[in-house]
């Protein structure tokens, strides 16, 4: 007799090469149409499905997981943030949590680069003055930046990302410093050439750049919070490819519109989609939608990922990437 396939529903579209994996493997839902799940067709999907394949746009909190039905055994996350997902409550359902960490770290370090170097260079606002029919020809004087060589850089949270932009931060002349939960060890610094700062305080009131690299937990919401906002120095940056949440983005605004901060770049929001529309009217801003894993190479490997956590977890074994919480 034919085992019978898991139902595994996905939330979202996903690379065709990887759709058509899941079809082959598994009794897959796809959502062909790429439109974001409702609430309610979140509930639908956990009553009935062995598997649900989320991603950071769908909210899967203890209200969604009430309805869980008694075949939902696993979340297998397309992504490597899985604040979107009630942990705890998962945990307390027997629901295993899985997600798609080390694939998505270069193209967002790269990108987290190219938004200190697009802040720095004024490379958005040049671009709009060509679109827009505005350049005159070159001055001495026009669209004056700051050179990055030199500068010191403030990594907050040097994880896996953390310490991929270190890297390429020393390629620019950067000089490196970073705080974290636990002091990375000794191997680490000395081949980044990274200054650790017990206080982020005092991290902050000393660098050029702050690039915020930590995930979204409890303890990090509003991590970089008014108080400490107004601890960077005014010609200083700040740029954001982690979660919106982890800064105050309203703080934020207030400073960069008042020019006590110079200039943000942000591939993140607190309440994205929505973006604060004073956001919008600020030549200091660059801001980008959420694209900081989005390359292509980057998106086959994710979904990669999640077909072995889960054709390893329909097989009685324990996922490679499943998410424990305290390690996070």
């Amino acid at each position: 007799m034919t085992k019978k396939k898991p139902l595994v529903v996905v939330t979202r579209k996903l690379p065709e090469a990887i759709e058509t994996r899941m079809m082959e493997l598994f009794d897959a839902r796809l959502n062909i149409d790429d439109a974001a799940m409702s609430k309610q067709e979140l509930i639908d999907a956990v009553k009935e499905a062995d598997v649900l394949v989320p991603t950071v746009t769908d909210k899967i909190d203890a209200a969604v997981l009430a309805h869980a039905g008694p075949n939902l055994r696993l979340i297998a996350n397309f992504g490597t943030g899985v604040d979107h997902v009630d942990l705890q409550t998962a945990r307390s359902r027997g629901i295993t949590v899985t997600n798609t960490p080390d694939v998505l770290t270069e193209d967002t370090a790269d990108m987290t680069m190219a938004l200190i170097l697009s802040v720095s260079r004024r490379l958005a606002e040049g671009e709009r003055l060509i679109r827009k029919g505005e350049w005159a020809g070159w001055g001495p004087t026009l669209m004056l930046g700051h050179r990055i060589w030199g500068k010191r850089l403030g990594i907050v949270g040097m994880g896996r990302i953390g310490r991929a932009l270190a890297r390429r931060a020393k390629g620019f002349g950067l000089s490196v410093h970073y705080h974290n939960r636990r002091r990375v060890h000794p191997e680490i610094e000395d081949e980044l050439d990274a200054t650790y700062w017990e206080s982020l305080d005092q991290m902050l009131a000393h660098v050029d750049i702050v690039s915020v690299n930590c995930p979204h937990t409890p303890a990090t919401y509003h991590l970089l919070s008014a108080r400490r906002l107004k601890l960077m120095q005014p010609h200083a940056i700040l740029v954001n490819t982690a979660r919106g949440e982890i800064v105050d983005e309203p703080a934020l605004t207030r400073m960069l519109a008042d020019g006590e901060i110079a200039g943000a770049g942000l591939d993140v929001f607190e309440h994205e989609p929505a973006v604060n529309p004073k956001l919008l009217e600020l030549q200091n801003a660059v801001l980008l939608p959420h694209m900081g894993s989005a390359t292509i190479e980057g998106r086959v490997d994710m979904g990669e990922k999640v077909l072995i956590n889960i054709k390893t977890f329909v097989d009685g074994h324990t996922p490679p990437d499943r998410v424990i919480e305290g390690l996070l």
